[in-house]
């Protein structure tokens, strides 16, 4: 598995701007407990500048760890498995083991659920790399959710484009 400080650019999740992972807040993370993943990938002109934006959230011990990632030019189905690429990853670093993924993308819950197929042939490796990180989980479940409960991916997404487009200018 990949580590997060492989050499892309990160958003902090405070005020600070570009910078590196971001740090757990709240209490201690219970690795036995579930964990609620938030995932949001987006992209400024389909393809275009596109981040990521993932939040992990424990409610029982009042842990969370959020953060953000500039992805390059991709299309918005892209960024939204890296979104969750990125999440699984931080959660198995993390040690956790029982994940339930929320997002506001239908076609990447349905394509989770086997209810859509995988037709483009460079989602379909995301699709697989997905796969396989959640198959170290013991137990993950996807939820679709409406953007209103997604917001706070969103706005890490949207952070990470627009700090990629303030170092652009």
């Amino acid at each position: 598995m990949p580590p997060l400080d492989d050499g892309y650019r990160w958003a902090r999740q405070d005020s600070t701007g570009p910078g590196g992972v971001a740090q757990p807040t709240g209490g201690a993370l219970d690795p036995a407990a579930e964990v609620r993943l938030f995932t949001d990938g987006g992209s400024r002109g389909n393809p275009g500048p596109a981040g990521t934006g993932v939040l992990l959230v424990q409610e029982h011990s009042g842990w969370s760890e959020d953060f953000s990632r500039f992805i390059g030019r991709a299309t918005n189905n892209k960024a939204e498995y890296e979104a969750l690429l990125d999440g699984l990853r931080l959660a198995l670093q993390r040690g956790v083991r029982k994940l339930e993924h929320r997002t506001d993308s239908q076609l990447l819950v349905r394509q989770l659920e086997g209810a859509y197929k995988v037709k483009s042939p460079e989602l379909r490796i995301l699709f697989d790399q997905a796969k396989a990180l959640i198959s170290s989980f013991e137990s993950f479940r996807t939820v679709h959710v409406p953007r209103e409960q997604n917001r706070r991916a969103d706005e890490l997404a949207n952070r990470a484009m627009d700090g990629a487009e303030a170092n652009d200018q």
